[in-house]
């Protein structure tokens, strides 16, 4: 349920935000219709807004979004102080499957989350039914966020 009001949030063009204040709301808008659990995959390159993305999904649950950075060193930033809680994961470092394991993947799949994935079209074979697939693009001086079959 909660994954057909998001994608209602986002048309069939995609979204086009055209200042990161536009990529936070986006993020935002998602979380207002998140309920548990959620797995997003944020797909695109460096600089497509998806770390800002995340810092509107943790500002939409209730979280706070100075708290949000991006995890490409630490890996795996959980966030439980909004009304759902919010795991920030970025599989950018990592190179094998096996290495999903010592993150916690598997747990993540099994909570009642919002769960945002950085460079998760890496291992699209591992993620759960029912992900969505939000591909971030660079367009000009702005961002464009469509849904990926």
């Amino acid at each position: 349920m909660a994954n057909a009001q998001i994608q209602n949030i986002i048309s069939p063009q995609g979204l086009f935000c055209a200042s990161e204040a536009d990529t936070r709301r986006a993020g935002q808008l998602i979380a207002s219709a998140a309920s548990s659990p959620v797995f997003l995959s944020l797909e695109g390159p460096m600089g497509a807004g998806k770390t800002c993305f995340v810092k509107g999904l943790a500002e939409g649950l209730g979280c706070d979004p100075r708290d949000v950075s991006s995890p490409t060193f630490t890996l795996v930033h959980e966030y439980r102080d909004g009304r759902l809680p919010l795991v920030h994961m970025d599989l950018y470092r990592i190179e094998a499957p096996e290495e999903l394991a010592a993150l916690g993947f598997d747990d993540c799949l099994t909570g009642d989350s919002v769960v945002a994935v950085e460079w998760g079209g890496k291992f699209r074979e591992m993620l759960p039914p029912g992900t969505l697939r939000l591909a971030f693009s660079i367009e000009g001086n702005g961002r464009r966020i469509v849904i990926q079959p």
